[in-house]
């Protein structure tokens, strides 16, 4: 069952950035974004996301394929094509590595903008470490990311609900949480973490009107991003 959030109080909404801007915002473009996370560890993907991507890969058969999204450094990523040597792993970020090293075999790591990349093929696990924060239309995303997903995978992102909101500034949360669980989304309000299993065509009733990179830092004391939405049933109840 996904949680509810705790509701923010409503601000006066500021001027919105599109995604083609928020894009080239300092914010978004974070330098230090899983740059040294690696696979296992204190620092590590593994402790993020509850379990080692590697080894759910190594229960997905001999030829498993893993899409990270904003990957940073792709240090985590490495390690696991190093044990998994059948594999196919791609990391997409924004940045993309800082000093690009000799990659292994499987291994391809993506210098892009996820709100316009999209995969040809599908993955048995999709991680986003963070990264949500960063996204502009997150929903559009993870709605993306759903039917990238193989019919056994996963999808693991970390979600911040406080950071979704209405074009008043109030909190959008609870509608935002109901509608992923409608999706089969689970979302775990203690760790931050939103998950589904099985790949699937997903729509979710919301209309994204724009972000504010200046929203400030969110549950993880880093700068964040908040994206505004209007449910579509509030815009046709309109007409």
């Amino acid at each position: 069952m996904i949680d509810d959030a705790s509701p923010t109080t409503a601000q006066p909404p500021p001027q919105l950035v599109q995604d083609d801007e928020l894009t080239g915002h300092s914010v978004v473009a974070n330098i230090v974004m899983n740059r040294e996370r690696v696979l296992t560890g204190v620092n590590s993907y593994s402790r993020e996301l509850g379990f080692d991507p590697a080894e759910f890969l190594y229960s997905h058969g001999p030829a498993p394929a893993w899409l990270d999204m904003c990957s940073g450094e792709g240090l985590a990523l490495h390690a696991a094509a190093r044990r998994l040597p059948q594999a196919t792993i791609t990391g997409v970020d924004l940045v993309g590595p800082l000093l690009p090293p000799a990659l292994p075999d499987g291994l391809e790591l993506i210098t892009a903008d996820l709100g316009r990349w999209s995969p040809e093929r599908r993955y048995d696990l999709i991680t986003c470490v963070h990264g949500l924060h960063y996204i502009g239309d997150r929903l559009s995303l993870l709605e993306r990311a759903a039917s990238w997903l193989t019919e056994t995978g996963l999808l693991v992102a970390h979600l911040d609900p406080s950071t979704l909101r209405r074009p008043d500034g109030s909190d959008l949360s609870r509608p935002i949480l109901r509608a992923l669980r409608a999706a089969g989304f689970h979302y775990s309000a203690r760790d931050h973490r939103l998950s589904l299993r099985g790949g699937r065509p997903i729509a979710l009733p919301f209309t994204y009107l724009g972000a504010d990179p200046q929203a400030g830092p969110n549950y993880t004391g880093q700068p964040a991003v908040a994206s505004y939405y209007r449910p579509t049933a509030e815009r046709q109840g309109r007409r």
